[in-house]
C-alpha cells in the first residue's frame, strides 16, 4: 500500500510550460548550411555543460558564437531564439492546481535545466512564487534521471521519497523517480495529470 503524500513534485518543461517544437534548430541549420542534426551535434558540449553548471552563461554564450562561427549579433539573435523555445508557455491551468496544493503539501519543481533558467523563469512566470522550493540541475550539478537529485530533492523537502508524489513528461525521469521510491506518473495532458495526482493524494484505506 503507498504512504500517505506529504510532498508533490512537478518537473518544469513539458509540463508546467508548454514547449512544443517552434523549429529553431531547423532555422538556424538552413541558416548556417549545416545538416539535419548538425546544430545539436557542433552544441553537445555546450548543453551538456550548461546542463549541470559546469560553465557560466557568459561562457556557453561565448563558446556558442565560437562553435557556430557567429558574430556577438548572431549570438544574440539565436540565443533569443533558443530561450524562446525553452520557456514556451505557462501551463496556466497546471501551475493553478500546483499553486494551490499548498499548504496542505510541501512543493517542489525539479528540472533538467540551463544556465540562466532561473532567471528567466521567473521574470515571466514567477515560478518560485508557485513552490517551496525549486531545484535546478545546472545549480546543484547532476540530472535527471541520477538518483541522487531526487534524494536531494526530498531531503531539501524534509520527505521521504515514498512520502512524494512527483510528476514528469520524460519516461527516463519517471523511472528515475521510481527507482529510488517515489510515487511517479508520467504527464500526458492535465485532465490525466490532475486525476493520477488527486488518487495518490487520497488517504490510504
Amino acid at each position: 500500500m503507498a504512504e500517505a503524500v506529504r510532498a508533490v513534485v512537478f518537473d518544469i518543461g513539458g509540463v508546467l510550460e508548454v514547449t512544443p517544437p517552434l523549429g529553431v534548430g531547423e532555422h538556424w541549420e538552413a541558416r548556417l548550411g549545416l545538416r539535419p542534426g548538425g546544430l545539436r551535434e557542433r552544441l553537445r558540449e555546450v548543453r551538456a555543460a550548461g546542463e549541470v553548471g559546469t560553465i557560466s552563461e557568459q561562457q556557453a554564450r561565448r563558446r556558442t558564437g565560437e562553435l557556430l562561427g557567429l558574430d556577438d549579433a548572431q549570438v544574440d539573435a539565436f540565443m533569443a531564439d533558443v530561450w524562446r523555445e525553452y520557456l514556451g508557455t505557462l501551463n496556466a491551468e497546471l501551475a493553478g492546481y500546483f499553486g494551490g496544493l499548498r499548504p496542505r503539501y510541501r512543493t517542489a519543481m525539479l528540472s533538467n535545466s540551463f544556465v540562466g533558467a532561473r532567471g528567466r523563469e521567473q521574470r515571466r512566470y514567477r515560478l518560485g512564487e508557485l513552490a517551496d522550493l525549486i531545484v535546478y540541475s545546472h545549480e546543484v550539478g547532476m540530472s535527471k534521471p541520477d538518483p541522487r537529485i531526487y534524494l536531494l530533492t526530498c531531503e531539501r523537502l524534509g520527505v521521504r521519497p515514498a512520502e512524494t508524489v512527483f510528476l514528469d513528461d520524460a519516461e527516463p525521469a519517471v523511472d528515475g523517480a521510481r527507482a529510488v521510491g517515489m510515487q511517479a506518473i508520467l504527464f500526458e495532458d492535465n485532465a490525466q495529470a490532475i486525476a493520477a495526482i488527486e488518487a495518490r493524494l487520497r488517504p490510504p484505506s
